[in-house]
């Protein structure tokens, strides 16, 4: 695999509706996305951050600065044998790694494209089709949750996820338990507890949820630790698991019983499989996270998905849920039985739209030798 061409993008694009979580509010998406050429072929990656730096220390100003100065140098004229090489050759970048799954992914496109392969078969994955959940953000009150998610069960999704913050989660989830009696129920903290609070999280074992996810602060898996002793639910670990070597540390501890999985926060495909087996060996079970990604970033995940251990839907719900129109054809659906097709064709196998892209594009940078 020969690299003779590197472009990235700034774009802007308009949710179809707000999103809001314990950290802020958002209704359009500033996104990176990278186009790699090689041999004939070029791949897709998306950049996951976000343009402030709230949810994560990484942003779209620093992940396009470190891809251009750094990242995309080593990589252009490099000839690799496989995608799963590219982390080694940019490990002396510390950190940064929503930058380097951005052009890693794209890279994993690339090779699948090569090889005339669908990019779940090159991951290593063999379902066909996934299960999908949803994740409903804060909403004006309780009416409106409720209604939200009556919209949601209505279109199929197998699981709801909510999110939840001080002052907003007890009620609300009592308030969804009681209407919806048997819906798979879980909650997302975004890290907005501390553990002196710890008697709000533990009232929500009476609802039968299944998995409280990341409830307090990234760093603390000692913590987590102490807090999972206390609830019956399973914690899910989401911003805390940024590497195979932290799950299995996260493990010995006993902080979590479920992980998260999200290839744009891991730094891409090669270290979310290795998460991926770190968990399937312990016996953990995991799931596809999302972080509003367009079509693009939103075909890797669902080919990421097609791995045996991938047991939980995810939060890999329709295009139609956040871009009319979707950077991508066909759009992503999901079917009444809340599933959704892997595309078959080679690589990410969707079309990228250029005249849709280019509509939205802020900036462009092209990077050759």
């Amino acid at each position: 695999m020969y690299t003779d061409f590197i472009e990235l993008r700034r774009l802007r694009l308009p949710l179809v509706r707000s999103f809001e979580t314990s950290f802020g509010t958002t209704t359009e998406r500033e996104l990176l996305l990278v186009r790699v050429r090689g041999e004939g072929e070029e791949g897709w990656g998306e950049c996951v951050a976000d343009e402030t730096p709230y949810y994560s220390a990484e942003t779209t100003t620093t992940a396009w600065y470190v891809l251009r100065d750094y990242l995309v140098p080593r990589l252009l004229r490099r000839r690799l044998g496989h995608p799963r090489e590219v982390m080694a050759l940019l490990s002396d970048v510390r950190g940064h790694r929503m930058a380097k799954a951005a052009v890693e992914m794209a890279l994993w496109d690339l090779y699948a494209r090569q090889e005339g392969r669908p990019l779940s078969h090159v991951l290593g994955g063999t379902r066909t089709r996934i299960a999908c959940g949803v994740s409903v953000g804060i909403q004006p009150d309780i009416g409106a949750l409720v209604d939200r998610v009556a919209e949601e069960c209505a279109a199929g999704y197998q699981r709801v996820k909510i999110k939840i913050k001080p002052g907003w989660d007890v009620e609300p989830v009592a308030t969804l338990r009681a209407r919806f009696p048997d819906l798979p129920l879980m909650v997302d903290a975004n890290a907005a507890y501390e553990l002196a609070m710890a008697d709000l999280l533990v009232a929500l074992d009476e609802f039968g949820l299944t998995m409280i996810e990341q409830p307090l602060d990234e760093e603390d898996l000692g913590e987590h630790a102490v807090l999972q002793r206390r609830l019956r639910t399973p914690i899910c670990l989401d911003e805390s698991i940024v590497s195979a070597r932290r799950a299995a540390e996260a493990f010995t501890l006993g902080a979590c019983r479920v992980v998260n999985v999200k290839p744009g926060r891991l730094g891409g495909h090669a270290e979310s499989r290795a998460v991926h087996d770190v968990c399937a060996g312990a016996g953990v079970p995991v799931w596809h996270g999302g972080m509003l990604e367009t079509g693009i970033g939103r075909a890797h995940n669902v080919h990421l998905s097609t791995l045996a251990n991938f047991t939980l839907p995810g939060d890999v719900a329709a295009s139609t849920r956040y871009f009319v129109p979707d950077l991508v054809e066909p759009p992503f659906v999901v079917s009444p039985a809340g599933e959704m097709d892997v595309p078959q064709g080679p690589g990410l196998g969707v079309t990228i739209v250029p005249e849709r892209v280019e509509r939205a594009t802020l900036d462009c940078l092209t990077l050759n030798p």
